[in-house]
């Protein structure tokens, strides 16, 4: 094991955190185990999410179950074409008393925000999320205001109604660390539901099982997990691998490698080890990279699929081999 690693007691405190979280989400947002652990992966690597699914499949409740299950605040923007910047980021109002400028801070100022059907207001507004994204910080009347960690955004649109929608450049695009789709529960998952989610909600009963320290210590650990040389050249060669596909117009960035390591390194430390392999790169490739390719005109009308080229890009890779120290 090498100076900089995580002591294995740390993985296994970790891991546990983890697994508490996701199980408390669960008892709310039933039968989404896989999808649940990516967002909270997500969270813990530092990362956004994009949701992009139809209505009333959770996507608030899970934000929501996120924010109750590590004590963190919760506030969410629905999205309109009316909305300004303002009404995400606060506004200075002039303060009669003191003679001076008062800063009334915007929902943005939240440890978990919820950005609803993102999709659906102007660029502009949009674009007001991108310093808060990417800095955690938001700069009004030339002020900068500090995000208290930890801060996610997890941002919702509709792949079905598209009128009235404003579709989010390639930039703002580039800094959700994933996209998940959550889909529809099995029959016998949404039969537990109509049981359990007929009476009084279940999110009610809901109880923190970490707090936001926690969360930040958490954050800090899986920085600690150690990524090999050649784990580094196989991310590196997968990206590099988008850009030359001759189907896609656009391959992925390189902030897609960074996030595509900070993300492993987190499974790495929720799957009990101090060190990546290359299963954790390919188990989280799909998620990472998808959102960020975009196929040439000809290959949309072959019907080719962006998670199709994705595996296909995967697969043609040569897998290094890898050792916990090396």
């Amino acid at each position: 094991m090498t100076e900089d690693m995580m002591p294995s007691e740390d993985v296994a405190w970790f891991s546990q955190q983890f697994d508490g979280i996701v199980s408390n989400i669960e008892q709310a947002v039933q039968g989404k185990r896989d999808v649940i652990e990516l967002v909270a992966m997500c969270l813990l690597g530092g990362g956004h999410v994009l949701i992009e699914d139809v209505p009333g499949v959770g996507k608030t409740l899970l934000a929501k179950s996120l924010a109750r299950s590590i004590d963190c605040t919760f506030q969410r923007i629905q999205f309109t074409p009316d909305l300004l910047p303002s009404d995400i980021t606060g506004v200075s109002v002039w303060d009669r008393q003191t003679s001076t400028f008062v800063f009334n801070p915007g929902p943005i100022f939240a440890n978990i925000v919820v950005g609803d059907e993102i999709n659906r207001a102007s660029p502009k507004t949009q674009a007001a999320l991108l310093e808060a994204m990417e800095e955690s910080q938001v700069t009004v009347d030339t002020s900068t205001h500090p995000l208290a960690p930890p801060f996610m955004v997890i941002a919702t649109q509709n792949p079905i109604e598209h009128e009235g929608t404003y579709p989010l450049p390639e930039a703002q695009l580039d800094r959700f660390m994933m996209r998940v789709v959550i889909g529809y529960p099995t029959r016998e998952k949404e039969l537990e539901i109509l049981d359990t989610h007929g009476g009084r909600p279940i999110f009610d009963d809901l109880k923190p099982v970490v707090h936001a320290d926690d969360v930040v210590q958490m954050v800090d650990m899986a920085r600690r997990i150690h990524v090999a040389p050649s784990i580094k050249g196989y991310i590196v060669d997968l990206v590099e691998a988008t850009r030359r596909h001759g189907e896609l117009i656009l391959g992925a960035s390189p902030r897609s490698a960074l996030y595509l390591q900070r993300v492993s390194r987190v499974r790495a430390a929720v799957r009990g080890r101090e060190y990546v392999t290359p299963d954790d790169v390919k188990a989280l490739a799909s998620p990472v990279l998808e959102h960020r390719l975009a196929l040439r005109p000809e290959a949309q009308m072959r019907g080719s699929d962006l998670s199709d080229i994705v595996a296909n890009v995967v697969g043609s890779l040569e897998v290094p081999g890898v050792k916990s120290g090396t």
